[in-house]
């Protein structure tokens, strides 16, 4: 007999001790959250439509509720509603559509700064291109530059200048004159005793 009790106590407490799910206030109302299981006190909190609700447990008619807060307390279970009200969803879903308009504009903003820094290293390098390719074009004229004065080297490689030529020859002569002169001079004194003969 005392088994049959304690297995009937156990039964008439499964229901508080049900699997916690999740419930919400319905639309448009205001629910007292009560003390007593029958909601027969006076509630001591009041819920707003899209309250979100722990359920702890039912019994015919009513829910032992746990509110995000903390507070436990009874409510009428026909006004709770498994599927978010649709108030809810609508205040939700406005304040993603706030956030992703701020992310659409921050996006635009992103993207205007990135089209601005494409643009400028566009014409850097456009600018840097166009120098490149004007030292290319001094690059190539000195070389031709170059290889024509090579080959002129080339050519008066075994050559001298004619200017250097007739100065070289003009200094001979007269390097040549003024030897000859003296050595026959001297030879003119040695023949005739010191004196010059001419």
């Amino acid at each position: 007999m005392k088994k049959q009790i304690v297995l009937m106590y156990i039964l008439g407490l499964c229901p508080l001790v049900a699997a916690a799910e999740t419930a919400y206030v319905t639309d448009i109302l205001r629910l007292g959250l009560h003390r007593a299981e029958d909601t027969s006190d006076r509630p001591f909190d009041n819920l707003v439509s899209g309250t979100e609700l722990e359920v702890l447990g039912r019994v015919p008619n009513f829910a032992r509720v746990r509110t995000a807060a903390g507070q436990e307390g009874w409510v009428k279970s026909a006004y709770l509603v498994e599927e978010k009200p649709a108030q809810a969803r609508i205040a939700e879903t406005e304040a993603e559509l706030e956030r992703l308009r701020t992310d659409l504009t921050d996006a635009k903003a992103a993207q205007h700064t990135a089209e601005e820094t494409a643009s400028r290293l566009t014409q850097q390098m456009a600018d840097s291109t166009s120098s490149s390719d004007a030292i290319q074009e001094t690059l190539a004229r000195l070389k031709q530059e170059n290889e024509a004065y090579e080959e002129q080297l080339d050519a008066y490689r075994g050559a001298l200048p004619l200017t250097w030529v007739a100065a070289a020859l003009v200094v001979t002569l007269i390097a040549g004159f003024v030897a000859g002169w003296w050595w026959l001079d001297a030879l003119i004194r040695r023949r005739h005793g010191g004196f010059r003969v001419y």
